[in-house]
């Protein structure tokens, strides 16, 4: 089953912009699905290469002739981080045809990590994240509550054989771990790389302690850094980081962990279905895991997004700003009958936002508490944000 991508518009719009697009997200997220779903609405022919075939791979040996060979047509190349040196003659042959729409480049890892720098494709090319199915997209195929337990990699989720999921997220970790991961240069066992990913997703949700990783695992603080970085990178982990500018308080000033996709989360964890997560300790961080990758996956292109927390106890989920001014500040809770508190409150007065906002899981219609918060679901805060004006 095929599931329509709101990114498909915007790939298109850069396509007829830019020499090259790339379309970047984690592996088995619908890059190459979403790619061949628009081919037939390109302005020209497409060719499609799948770097992990080595029949594919092989017309790449002498890529400046295949490239100039089919210079005008729309050359996809898939799993690009598999051959990083095409990058650099990519450049030289954009330059010497320079028109849009030559190139579409997929890949599971952010561009420092494929070794491109900034200055190689330079306003040559454009970069564009697919997430995983967000609300919007999953709603004509399944509801919240399965697309929070199941998370957004389409298969898994579009799929009702729980047996299915659990194999599917064993067999993408076995790859990312054993394959992906070495092939970016991380070289950690595999073993090590699942427990640490294990121990992040107990940790979802809670301020990153390095220190404390580093002293489970045995290793460096700095190897624990790198090993983030690398997880970030590749689309598996967001680090989200704290608000601090214009605030004169002593702030918690280190990122926030997320697993990004709730159900390989839930896989890490054990748990299997809804009454499972009903029951763990995890319930209230992977709700809020879940509200934060859809806020992200809907809004990332309108607002910068944050969490606040000052040492005293002030707090709020996630605050989103607009040039680096906090103007929405939003609390996320697992109740059908949520409380305004008193850190929430004192972070709205440290922020002084207008717009504020306590997401739950079920809401009729939006509706205030006091003067200054809106309970609402995360369906009526998209609309919401969406009409806003600033």
């Amino acid at each position: 089953m095929y599931v329509p991508r709101l990114l498909s518009q915007t790939i298109l719009n850069r396509l007829d912009l830019f020499p090259a697009v790339a379309i970047l997200g984690a592996r088995q997220v619908g890059k190459t699905t979403l790619a061949k779903s628009l081919r037939d609405q390109f302005s020209r022919e497409t060719f499609y290469l799948d770097l992990e075939l080595d029949s594919d791979l092989n017309k790449v040996d002498h890529p400046e002739f295949f490239f100039e060979q089919n210079r005008e047509k729309c050359i996809i190349l898939d799993e690009v981080q598999r051959k990083p040196e095409l990058f650099p003659i990519l450049r030289g042959m954009i330059d010497k045809y320079r028109v849009p729409g030559r190139f579409i480049l997929l890949g599971s890892a952010h561009p420092h990590l494929l070794k491109l720098s900034s200055e190689t494709l330079a306003g040559r090319i454009s970069y564009l994240e697919l997430t995983g199915l967000n609300i919007l997209e999953a709603a004509p195929h399944v509801d919240q509550e399965r697309l929070w337990l199941s998370g957004g990699f389409p298969e898994p989720t579009l799929s009702n054989d729980a047996h299915f999921q659990y194999l599917w997220f064993e067999s993408f970790l076995k790859a990312f771990t054993e394959r992906d991961i070495p092939l970016l240069g991380l070289s950690l066992s595999p073993q090590l790389i699942l427990r640490c990913l294990r121990m992040i997703a107990h940790s979802t949700g809670q301020v990153l302690n390095r220190d404390s990783f580093a002293k489970s695992l045995d290793l460096r603080s700095s190897t624990v850094a790198r090993i983030f970085d690398y997880f970030t990178s590749t689309y598996i982990i967001r680090q989200h980081e704290p608000y601090f500018a214009n605030v004169k308080k002593r702030l918690v000033k280190s990122p926030k962990l997320y697993i990004r996709d709730t159900g390989l989360l839930h896989y890490l964890l054990e748990i299997k279905d809804m009454n499972s997560i009903l029951g763990h300790p995890i319930l209230g961080h992977s709700w809020e895991a879940f509200i934060l990758e859809q806020i992200s996956s809907l809004l990332k292109n309108e607002f910068g997004s944050y969490y606040y927390r000052t040492q005293d106890g002030a707090e709020c989920d996630i605050v989103l700003t607009k040039s680096d001014v906090p103007v929405v500040c939003v609390e996320i809770k697992f109740t059908s009958a949520p409380k305004n508190t008193k850190s929430f409150s004192t972070a709205i007065q440290d922020l002084h936002t207008r717009n504020n906002y306590i997401i739950i899981p079920h809401c009729t219609a939006p509706y205030q508490i006091d003067n200054h918060v809106t309970v609402c679901s995360i369906h009526q805060f998209i609309a919401e944000t969406q009409k806003m004006q600033f």
